[in-house]
């Protein structure tokens, strides 16, 4: 992903992934398989699409938590839904090894805001910044 990073776009509103607005990190029979994987030396979780670098979401980690902290996605996946389901991916995995996420890119905010079945997800302290979810 390194290798491709200045064509990434980096989402800011829901807006920008229209088609995910329903998807979770689970890709129906329609969607094209999605695999996540954590890059942790640069600490991005990259999602790839047929073994092509597809999306990531750069993040930081503070003791159990991690810090959700931007969305991108190359040209040629924006409007797929590959960034709801990067997301989604990435809290499913969260929740599985039991760590929680502060959110404060506002790609991934508008996302939990539209599906509070992640909520549980979220750092009860710190679960966003002031600024997840105003978009810009």
């Amino acid at each position: 992903m390194a290798d491709n990073a200045e064509d990434m776009i980096t989402l800011t509103s829901a807006e920008h992934d229209v088609a995910g607005s329903n998807l979770s990190g689970a890709s129906g029979p329609e969607a094209e398989e999605i695999v996540i994987t954590d890059n942790s030396a640069l600490g991005i979780y990259e999602a790839t699409i047929g073994g092509q670098s597809a999306a990531g979401l750069v993040y930081s980690k503070v003791g159990s938590r991690v810090v959700l902290m931007g969305t991108s996605v190359l040209p040629e996946f924006r409007g797929k839904g590959v960034a709801s389901r990067l997301i989604g991916g990435v809290l499913d995995e969260l929740r599985k090894r039991g760590r929680t996420a502060t959110v404060t890119c506002p790609f991934a905010a508008a996302f939990v805001t539209a599906h509070p079945d992640y909520a549980d997800v979220l750092d009860p302290a710190f679960p966003r910044s002031n600024t997840a979810g105003r978009g810009h």
